[in-house]
């Protein structure tokens, strides 16, 4: 592993992976890894569960993470590779809660009320609606102070000179800086917002053969 990343979902997360990938540092697992990969559900709750994981074995032909469910394993992940940079991606919060809401929180409501739970659903509702934000996502305000929780603990336990805390608004330079690679010819990555996202996981999940409604309404 070359690079852990410890942002939660809703950060740019999906534009750094981009990023990554261009810079050399992939492939890159993600959320979206899972929906061609299902059996990793299982791993991911056994995880969860505080039950041993091989994580070299899991993460096996990758280079880099970012997302749930791996940045809740951003420590495990540094003790096995010490070497690897961490980046913390981050954002306005009251952005964040939006975009998680009009997404994440979205979508899965919506499946549980067409009857739709699956795999995903019931990891989904451990790493976040239960594990992250205590069965209280609606209360905007706990939601947030989760949010600043989480980043702050990263602060706290990732040594200074291991740690970029990136904003995918300032693009390529602290980045390459951080990973020391030169900057590419490029525009960097803008991916996943709100629409995208809904497309994504459509499409995705279609291929995957997984039934899902339609996507809600932003």
């Amino acid at each position: 592993m070359k690079v852990i990343g410890a942002g939660i979902a809703r950060t740019g997360t999906t534009s750094t992976k981009g990023a990554l990938e261009e810079l050399g540092f992939g492939p890159c697992y993600t959320f979206f890894t899972i929906f061609s990969r299902p059996d990793d559900v299982g791993r991911w709750l056994d995880a969860y569960a505080g039950k041993p994981i091989d994580w070299a074995r899991f993460f096996e032909g990758f280079e880099s993470t970012v997302d749930w469910p791996a940045c809740d394993f951003y420590e495990e992940h540094m003790a096995l590779w010490p070497d690897a940079p961490v980046i913390l991606t981050v954002r306005e919060p009251e952005g964040w809660y939006r975009s998680v809401t009009n997404t994440i929180w979205a979508l899965d409501q919506a499946k549980i009320a067409a009857g739709q739970e699956d795999g995903i659903s019931r990891l989904i509702d451990v790493m976040m609606w239960k594990r992250a934000f205590g069965g209280k996502f609606q209360d905007k305000q706990h939601a947030i102070d989760f949010f600043h929780r989480h980043n702050e603990q990263v602060k706290a336990r990732v040594p200074k000179d291991k740690l970029l805390v990136f904003d995918v608004n300032d693009g390529w330079e602290p980045l390459c800086r951080f990973l020391q690679v030169p900057v590419p010819d490029l525009p960097f990555p803008r991916l996943n917002d709100t629409e995208a996202f809904n497309e994504r996981v459509r499409l995705m999940a279609e291929a995957a053969h997984i039934p899902i409604p339609n996507s809600p309404a932003e």
